[in-house]
């Protein structure tokens, strides 16, 4: 993989986590790093999932979006419940 890649591949997994720390509810006590590696983990697991859905076989491509920020969802998801870490609701 080039240093483009790399670069690419680190830029799509830091959104990832992001719109992935956006969308699940509860307490995330992630830093950056932490976003950064959520992301790239649900962007493998996204992409491999979703490879398997389309009967492509067992594929890698880190260029799917959806894929990477619906794994992303999905690791952060299964983070949050196995943590149990619940967010307070103030009002």
């Amino acid at each position: 993989m080039s240093i483009g890649g790399v670069l690419l591949a680190v830029l799509i997994g830091f959104v990832a986590g992001l719109v992935a720390r956006a969308v699940v509810p509860g307490k995330q006590d992630l830093g950056l790093v932490a976003t950064l590696l959520l992301g790239l983990i649900g962007s493998v697991v996204g992409n491999l999932v979703f490879s398997l859905v389309q009967g492509d076989g067992l594929q890698f491509d880190l260029g799917g979006w959806w894929a990477s920020i619906v794994g992303a969802v999905l690791v952060l998801a299964v983070y949050v419940a196995a943590t149990g870490k619940q967010r307070r609701v103030t009002r």
